[in-house]
């Protein structure tokens, strides 16, 4: 998951270049572990036994995508100043594509082979609405798509920006990132899962309340008046550590680590950009690193492991270790040219990440009625290279034709709504000159 890039510091890429350098060429290897993940392609490839068993791609991949998340989203509304335009572009930017996801999953798959949950089918304006929100997995919802899990996360994570932001708060990511961790090694084995939504009708309230409160945020943001915006910015804050402090699907320590990984991204960013010394940044960074090995260590065990993502606490600590692994190694290489199909990759990686599963489930219902006609190491190879071969070319034009078209008509909304309600003077918080863009 997570998802606009910023460029780097004058001095080592321009905006352009930036965005076809590490950041792009990280998302494209974590789209690319997602995927391969789901698939199965470690059984289908050549020397595939050879990874170990323990390292988990799918996760690896997820929580590299939630530190390139932290490095780029508070860049994102620091750049603007404007958390009416942060909020429209985040909106423009997340919401087309996952619609046309699973729009197109309900079209193309019938039902008896469809990805989408069977949940949606049965409980559709419950569905609807909790998904809708981006909330779902925290509301004792079902995904409509599996993936959109993460998606719920990082929307809660925004919350927390914007909070921090509106209260001037945001530049204080080391000690928020300490504290989250601290919670994940501490309470982690302890924090309630699920106690709002123990039913189907309290999922149902849950949701009508989450509602309300998101939509009366929101409503407050596009005022663009700096008392109104900062309430609701901080209504949305108090939603979501409401919400993963009490309702979260995942344990606690998994759930609270996945913030600390976020907001400690966020410190890598400040600590290249000067805006905190290197002592403290590498300090913090140490302890969520540790934290999050050792919670993996400490608590991925018996009946914790039907809530996590992973099957053991190996899986869980080395996958996030080899995370941070590549992100810090893909940091320190940041001025040098990464390869352009792994940057290109990583541009559509957003479409990657929610198409590779409608399009296996769909090549998996094909291949029922129509078997390939070799088997073997021969047709697993075909089965592989078309799978992946048709997953880019299929967001390929997902980005092509619904991102970048959205992202335009976002661009498009911000500056309609700037002329026609202009924001007040005194915004809650100073602009930040940044050197690069989003």
């Amino acid at each position: 998951m997570k998802l606009a890039l910023p460029g780097s510091s004058p001095r080592s890429t321009s905006p352009a270049s930036a965005r076809l350098g590490w950041l792009d060429a990280l998302r494209g290897i974590a789209a690319l572990a997602v995927a391969m993940h789901h698939f199965g392609l470690l059984d289908k490839i050549p020397y595939g036994d050879r990874v170990p068993p323990y390292l988990d791609l799918g996760f690896f991949g997820v929580m590299l995508f939630f530190l390139v998340s932290g490095y780029i989203i508070p860049a994102s509304l620091e750049r603007r100043g404007d958390v009416r335009a942060f909020w429209t572009g985040r909106i423009f930017r997340i919401y087309p594509a996952v619609a046309a996801a699973v729009v197109a999953s309900l079209l193309v798959l019938p039902r008896d082979d469809q990805i989408v949950q069977g949940f949606t089918f049965d409980h559709p304006a419950l569905s609807l609405a909790a998904n809708g929100l981006l909330l779902q997995d925290l509301l004792g919802v079902p995904s409509a798509l599996g993936v959109m899990w993460s998606l719920a996360y990082e929307m809660v994570f925004y919350y927390f920006v914007s909070a921090l932001f509106v209260q001037g708060w945001h530049r204080h990511s080391a000690p928020v990132a300490v504290g989250f961790a601290s919670v994940a090694l501490l309470l982690g084995a302890w924090l309630p899962i699920s106690t709002l939504s123990v039913s189907l009708e309290a999922s149902g309230h849950l949701v009508v309340a989450a509602g309300i409160v998101v939509l009366m945020a929101l409503a407050c943001i596009a005022t663009a008046r700096p008392d109104l915006t900062r309430w609701g910015a901080l209504l949305l804050g108090g939603l979501g550590l409401a919400l993963i402090t009490l309702n979260s699907r995942s344990t606690g320590f998994e759930t609270m680590l996945i913030f600390a990984t976020m907001f400690a991204g966020t410190v890598l960013y400040r600590l290249e950009h000067c805006q905190i010394d290197r002592l403290p940044a590498l300090l913090c960074c140490a302890f969520v690193v540790v934290s999050g090995a050792a919670v993996g260590y400490l608590y991925n065990r018996d009946t914790a492991l039907w809530h996590t993502w992973t099957p053991s606490w190996k899986s869980f600590s080395f996958a996030y270790l080899a995370a941070w692994a590549l992100f810090a190694g893909a940091m320190l290489l940041r001025h040098r040219r990464f390869p352009r199909w792994l940057s290109g990759l990583g541009t559509i990686s957003f479409s990657v990440y929610l198409l590779h599963g409608p399009l296996m489930f769909f090549i998996g219902w094909k291949l029922r009625t129509h078997p390939l006609p070799f088997a073997g190491p021969k047709g697993q190879a075909v089965l592989t290279l078309g799978y992946l071969a048709a997953l880019v070319v299929l967001s390929y034009l997902s980005y092509r034709l619904v991102e970048i078209p959205f992202q335009k008509l976002g661009r498009t909304v911000v500056r309609a709504l700037n002329r026609r309600f202009p924001a007040a003077d005194g915004d809650p918080v100073e602009r930040v000159p940044l050197a690069s863009r989003v």
